[in-house]
């Protein structure tokens, strides 16, 4: 395996780490990244880096982004962004890495870039449920700004500090493990 495919699969779980947070920013970002030529693409997947699919990104991106600042259509939101951030992880994935077997790739690609995206957002989704029943919402603007700024950072970092991305992704799902552990019931003996 080469470096640069171990490059391109860390710049995938980045992505895929930051789909799990806003499913539209890291595909503007790698939409912006592949048009002005800071990272190529695979063949089939050129069609991101086009002027059109820029512009309808960018656009789904700003949408995506107020629209979680609204309480209650923030949960609305999240049950259709935990399936859509499967997808969108899978794709980020498939789109970024190189010189792999397409079996590995997709194998790759729906195991790290789904999985890591998926696991996520529906702790993301859990969250704000959990936010909009005890606070009535008032609390979900805060987790919206703290979601948008990780898949920024995350996103950033994936396009030009791949590994740094790496190490956030370990970071981030290290942390939603602990809470998961610290929230869940405790067993009785």
């Amino acid at each position: 395996m080469t470096s640069e495919t171990i490059i391109s699969i860390f710049l995938g779980v980045g992505l895929a780490a930051s789909v799990g947070f806003r499913v539209f920013l890291p595909l503007f970002a790698l939409s912006l990244a592949a048009y002005f030529n800071v990272w190529d693409l695979n063949e089939n997947w050129e069609w991101i880096g086009s002027l059109a699919a820029l512009i309808t990104l960018g656009v789904a991106t700003i949408v995506e982004i107020f629209a979680y600042f609204i309480p209650w259509v923030d949960n609305v939101l999240d049950s259709f962004a935990v399936p859509l951030a499967a997808i969108a992880g899978t794709a980020v994935m498939v789109s970024t890495v190189a010189n792999l077997d397409p079996v590995v790739t997709w194998s790759l690609a729906i195991i790290a870039g789904g999985g890591t995206a998926t696991a996520i957002r529906g702790a993301g989704a859990t969250g704000r449920l959990a936010s909009s029943t005890t606070t009535g919402g008032l609390a979900n603007p805060i987790l919206a700004t703290v979601e948008t700024g990780t898949a920024a950072v995350v996103s950033i970092a994936s396009i030009f500090a791949p590994i740094l991305a790496a190490v956030l992704v370990i970071i981030i799902l290290i942390i939603i493990f602990r809470i998961y552990r610290s929230l869940r019931p405790k067993a009785k003996t």
